[in-house]
């Protein structure tokens, strides 16, 4: 044997290994020699020797070790056979006594060995159960001391970590792709971390004391956590991996909720800055609007004076108009929708409306069809500000000299009323977020400018009169198309004799 053959570490755990199983013998060989010198010399009977040596061989294979025991068993049926079954002192087997004693000594030291090393093993396994259990209460009383908002990474980490002694640990959050390790990795935990994730299952690899989970929440995976140094992942990685689930939604449902709060509190702001402008603008507004009224009643003006008089005033008053809507689709926007019923006929209301868009808009050709003398109750202001709203998306994003057709029916206890325009159809990808509120579609952005919340409050009005707003996606002329239905105050009223037909231009 070479000089580093004799020196390492395996033939060092050889060595170390004998000597435990001598030192182990040692107490039962020297009990066997103190029987056989008693029983000799006080000239018992073979069955009571025998006894006294097979109790000898229990008490050694009590131990829990079964190469010490089958030397201790060998010795007992040697002593025994030498010294107490004739021929006397020789190991001439001359009697099947002999072969029966080593036998029952072998057997008695197996089975005894095997049962106390199974007891032994289970309660190794139950102490070893009690203290990772008592572990992981630790750590889940740590984790909950960690305050909500305690970014996901070594904070969180940390805790696994020292609690059960790793090397390294690794989490990898799948909502923001992000992989954090704590401690000195010596085996790649995070990759293998991040593969368990992309691989979609777990990873144990108990020969380097390395495991690693995916993290569930809600019936979805949120991330997976890698453990490197762990001593039993089998009964801890899946407690582990739990806890951390745990923490890291509790992180995240957190900063959702400080995000939801923030923009809560944002857009409170915003409406109280949009109020104040619109405030602060009508005082202005309304002075202007009255020094232009004074210029005309101060004495004769010249032509090209009342020109600029008249556009003075026709601009501050269409200036005061958008203040007024802007100021009313602040305050729709945040305040819930609460009409004020009362009997008024549709068709009355956009008739005025129509007429107002077309003196507003004279480059385009407003028409109105359908039915009339239809009553309902609904909030007047209301419902003139949301058809409103079509009428003016209708004008401001159709092309010039277009035609925008506006119809109202009476369909199954409904009134329904459609604004068509010449405009570029909605994108499809869009369509299902254009009653959002801010959402201003590609084409939307490049034509005018507007706030977004038009189509959104609009909708609004609709369903506060149990209603509903919705874009016709099959619009047999092309264009795009809005249809604005709420109910009739008596659904047989579209057989009553007073409803007339209508169509002007």
């Amino acid at each position: 044997m070479t000089q580093s053959e004799a020196t390492s570490p395996e033939t060092r755990r050889r060595k170390a290994s004998r000597w435990r199983f001598l030192l182990r013998a040692v107490p039962g060989i020297v009990v066997g020699g103190l029987v056989t010198l008693i029983c000799y010399g006080l000239g018992l009977s073979l069955p009571i020797t025998g006894f006294c040596y097979l109790i000898v061989v229990v008490l050694q294979s009590l131990t829990g070790d079964f190469r010490s025991s089958a030397l201790v068993s060998v010795l007992c049926a040697a002593c025994l056979d030498y010294f107490f079954i004739p021929p006397l002192f020789s190991f001439r087997v001359s009697d099947s006594s002999d072969t029966l004693a080593l036998i029952t000594f072998l057997v008695t030291g197996l089975v005894v060995t095997r049962l106390v090393s199974q007891t032994q093993e289970a309660a190794d396994s139950q102490e070893l159960q009690r203290k990772e259990m008592t572990r992981l209460y630790e750590l889940a009383l740590q984790l909950l001391t960690l305050e909500p908002g305690t970014a996901v990474g070594s904070n969180l980490l940390a805790p696994f970590r020292s609690r059960f002694d790793l090397r390294a640990v690794c989490l990898f959050d799948a909502e923001t792709a992000a992989l954090d390790v704590e401690g000195d990795s010596r085996d790649r935990i995070d990759e293998k971390t991040r593969n368990a994730y992309i691989e979609g299952r777990n990873f144990d690899d108990p020969g380097a004391g390395c495991a690693a989970r995916l993290l569930q929440a809600g019936g979805r995976t949120i991330g997976a956590i890698g453990f490197e140094g762990l001593r039993d992942g089998k009964l801890t990685a899946g407690p582990l991996a739990a806890l951390a689930a745990v923490m890291l939604e509790r992180s995240l449902a957190f900063q959702r909720a400080s995000r939801a709060a923030a923009m809560a509190e944002a857009e409170i702001f915003r409406g109280v800055v949009l109020d104040a402008l619109a405030h602060e603008f009508k005082t202005p507004l309304t002075t202007i609007l009255a020094a232009a009224g004074g210029l005309h009643e101060a004495g004769p003006l010249k032509p090209e004076q009342r020109q600029l008089a008249e556009a003075v005033e026709s601009e501050a008053s269409r200036l005061e108009q958008l203040t007024t809507r802007l100021l009313r689709l602040a305050r729709l926007d945040r305040e819930e929708v609460k009409p004020q019923m009362e009997l008024i006929d549709v068709a009355d209301i956009l008739k005025a409306l129509v007429a107002q868009y077309s003196r507003r808009w004279p480059g385009r050709r407003l028409s109105l069809n359908g039915i009339t003398g239809v009553a309902t109750l609904a909030d007047p202001e209301l419902l003139r500000f949301g058809l409103g709203q079509l009428l003016d998306n209708a004008c401001r994003y159709s092309p010039p000299d277009s035609e925008i057709r506006v119809s109202i029916e009476s369909p199954h206890g409904l009134i329904a009323v459609e604004v068509w325009n010449e405009g570029c159809p909605i994108r499809s990808d869009e369509r299902a977020r254009i009653f959002d509120r801010f959402y201003r579609g590609v084409e939307a952005q490049s034509q005018a400018p507007g706030s977004g919340l038009g189509l959104y409050v609009a909708r609004k009005i609709a369903l506060a009169h149990g209603g509903n707003l919705e874009l016709d996606e099959a619009c047999a002329n092309g264009g795009t198309a809005f249809r604005f239905t709420i109910p009739l105050s008596n659904s047989e009223s579209d057989h009553d004799p007073t409803i007339q037909r209508i169509g002007n231009r």
